[in-house]
C-alpha cells in the first residue's frame, strides 16, 4: 500500500542578507512525510532546523523552492490565507506551553476553538474530550500555576489536538521537562498519533529525544544530511544516568590527576629542600 505524503518539500532556500554577505539558513532542501508518521528534525545550533519549522508552518516565506503541505503549494499564499491554513490544517506545542494564566485547562484547550466559530458548549465538550485523551480529565478546572510542568504540556497536546490538525509542529515541546516526564510525553505523543492517524513533525537538538520518532531527518548547515529510520528508543532515565556516571568517572579522573600533580610537586619540593640541607651541611662539614 503506498503512503500518502501530506508535506512535500522540494528544492527549498532561506537566504538572509547581513550587509553584502548571503546566510543560507536552507540550502537546497528536499523531502517527504507521510500521514500518521512521527519525524524528528535535529541538528546543532544554527543548522537551519527551526528555520525550516517556520517554513513548514508557513510562519516563513522560503526565498525559493516548493512547500506542498495536503496538495496546497503554501508558498504561494497570501498572509491571510496562511491564517486560514494554520488555523484548519495546523496544530502547535510550544516548548514554553504557551497557556494562557488567566483561564483554566478546559478554557485553554477551548479557545483554538472559539476562532472556528464553534458554539461555548460544543467545545467545551471536545475540549473535555481531548484533556481525558491525555490523562488530565480531573483537572480540567485547575489553573496553569496550580499543574506541574508535566501536566501544563499535556494541556497543550490537547490544544494542539482539539483542532483536529492533519499537522502537528512541536518545536521542542519537552525542553522544560524532566527525563522521566520527557519519556512520557513523547510515548504520549507517538501514540496519539498513531491512532488519530496525523502527522507530527518535531524539532529538537537533543539526539536521544529524536529516538522516539519514526524517522530522524538531521540538518547541517542547511542542509538534509541524512535520514535515519528502524533505530531504537532511547530510555532517557538510563542516558543520564549514563552521562552522570561518565561526569563522575571523569570528575575522579581529574580529582585523581590533581592529587597526582601535588604529590609530585611536594616530592620535587622535598628533594629540593633535602638537597639544599645537603648542600649546606656539606659546607659546615668543609668548615
Amino acid at each position: 500500500m503506498e503512503r500518502e505524503a501530506v508535506i512535500q518539500v522540494k528544492d527549498l532556500y532561506k537566504v538572509y542578507r547581513m550587509g553584502d554577505t548571503r546566510v543560507y539558513a536552507l540550502n537546497g532542501v528536499d523531502f517527504e512525510i507521510y500521514r500518521g508518521e512521527f519525524c524528528a528534525i535535529t541538528g546543532p545550533s544554527g543548522s537551519g532546523k527551526s528555520t525550516l519549522l517556520n517554513m513548514l508552518a508557513g510562519l516563513e516565506h522560503p526565498s525559493k523552492g516548493e512547500i506542498v503541505i495536503a496538495k496546497k503549494h503554501i508558498e504561494r499564499l497570501n498572509e491571510r490565507q496562511l491564517v486560514a491554513f494554520r488555523r484548519e490544517r495546523v496544530g502547535f506545542i510550544f516548548q514554553s506551553y504557551n497557556l494562557i494564566a488567566t483561564l483554566n485547562a478546559l478554557e485553554n484547550v477551548a479557545l483554538p476553538l472559539s476562532f472556528r466559530g464553534i458554539g461555548r458548549t460544543a467545545r467545551n465538550k471536545r475540549a473535555g474530550q481531548y484533556l481525558k485523551l491525555v490523562g488530565l480529565e480531573k483537572f480540567i478546572k485547575h489553573m496553569p500555576n496550580q499543574m506541574s510542568g508535566g501536566q501544563q504540556q499535556r494541556v497543550g497536546i490537547a490544544r494542539a489536538l482539539a483542532v483536529s490538525p492533519q499537522i502537528i509542529f512541536a518545536d521542542e515541546p519537552t525542553g522544560n521537562l524532566d527525563s522521566k516526564t520527557t519519556m512520557e510525553i513523547l510515548r504520549l505523543m507517538k501514540k496519539i498519533v498513531r491512532e488519530q492517524n496525523q502527522t507530527l513533525v518535531m524539532v529538537t537538538h537533543d539526539n536521544n529525544l529524536a529516538t522516539y520518532a519514526d524517522r530522524i531527518f538531521k540538518i547541517i548547515d542547511g542542509k538534509i544530511v541524512h535520514i535515519e529510520e528502524g533505530h531504537r528508543e532511547v530510555d532517557l532515565l538510563e542516558a543520564e544516568k549514563a552521562a552522570g556516571t561518565h561526569e563522575e568517572a571523569a570528575g575522579a579522573a581529574d580529582r585523581e590527576a590533581a592529587e597526582k600533580e601535588v604529590r609530585e610537586e611536594t616530592v620535587t619540593e622535598r628533594q629540593t629542600e633535602d638537597k639544599r640541607q645537603g648542600d649546606q651541611d656539606e659546607k659546615v662539614g668543609e668548615s
